[in-house]
């Protein structure tokens, strides 16, 4: 069975939950642990998505489609 690739929106949300455990404390790689993501990949959302936000992914997405 093939891996399921997450959507840019679910990598978002993932990106921000990521935010507010390390803002309650918990240290970044408990946090990408917590979220069921290897390191690696974090940064990799990190790197392509980090700064984006629902209304700018949406826009990425029409400009795309």
């Amino acid at each position: 069975m093939a891996n399921k690739r997450p959507k840019p929106e679910e990598i978002v949300s993932k990106l921000r939950q990521v935010e507010v455990l390390m803002g309650q404390g918990m240290s970044r790689l408990d946090a990408i642990r917590q979220i069921g993501v290897v390191e690696q990949t974090y940064y990799r959302w990190r790197k392509k998505y980090g700064r984006m936000g629902v209304d700018q992914l949406k826009e990425l997405k029409r400009l795309q489609g």
